[in-house]
Formats: C-alpha cells, structure tokens, sequence
C-alpha cells in the first residue's frame, strides 16, 4: 500500500485548493479566508482558491464557511498553475 503525497502540492509543502461556494462573497472576506484569492463568478457562485499546508489547515477553513452558513459547493485540489491561471483572469476583469 502506498502513501504518496498528493501531486497537487507545491515545493513549499502548500496544496492549492479550490473551494466552491453558493452566492457572492465580498473581497473584504479574503483576510479572514487566510488570504485566499475570491474569485465571484458568472453563475452567482463563489471561487475560494487557498494555499494550504494540510488537511486540518483544510478543516479549519471549512469550519470557517460552515460558521458562515454559506452553502458548498466543490471541493478540489487544484494543479498550482490553475491558481495562477485564476488569478491573473480575476486581475484582468477588474
């Protein structure tokens, strides 16, 4: 059995993911995400994209949404040339 860390991280031990929301959320809510990048999309949903260092820093941020009551979505992992991709669209709309 193997116990292969996910392919998704970055040299620096963080895992980029994407977390989904229901609804819009301010760019004043980016700070208290960790820092996050909030990416509102089209369909009203919201992209919350979050460097993290492991699963309980993950359960720490759902916590966070779940406190909120605001709806989820997704989940993913994400390859950390997504997150830049997402990024410098969120740049490019403003």
């Amino acid at each position: 059995m193997s116990n292969k860390h996910d392919t998704t991280s970055e040299p620096n031990g963080f895992v980029i993911y994407q977390i989904r929301l229901k609804g819009h959320l301010n760019q004043e809510w980016t700070e208290w995400f960790g820092g996050g990048t909030i990416t509102l999309q089209e369909d009203g949903n919201t992209l919350l994209t979050c460097p993290l260092t492991d699963q309980a820093a993950l359960f720490g941020l759902l916590k966070k949404v779940r406190d909120l009551g605001i709806p989820l979505i997704s989940i993913t992992p994400a390859q950390p040339d997504q997150e830049v991709n997402n990024h410098n669209q969120q740049e490019e709309s403003k």
